[in-house]
């Protein structure tokens, strides 16, 4: 049997979400607005590979 290894793949697709909407956010005008932006699409599925 398999022992299961720690992954960082979680961490990894979470960091590449954030990579994705900071790419995308060139038009932000404060930290706050990327900070929200970044909120809903950590809880609400939203297609970021336009």
């Amino acid at each position: 049997m398999r022992s299961l290894r720690p992954t960082s793949g979680v961490v990894e697709g979470i960091n590449n979400k954030l990579k994705l909407i900071k790419r995308s956010g060139f038009g932000f005008k404060n930290f706050r607005n990327f900070e929200i932006r970044a909120l809903l699409a950590w809880h609400y599925p939203i297609n970021l590979a336009r």
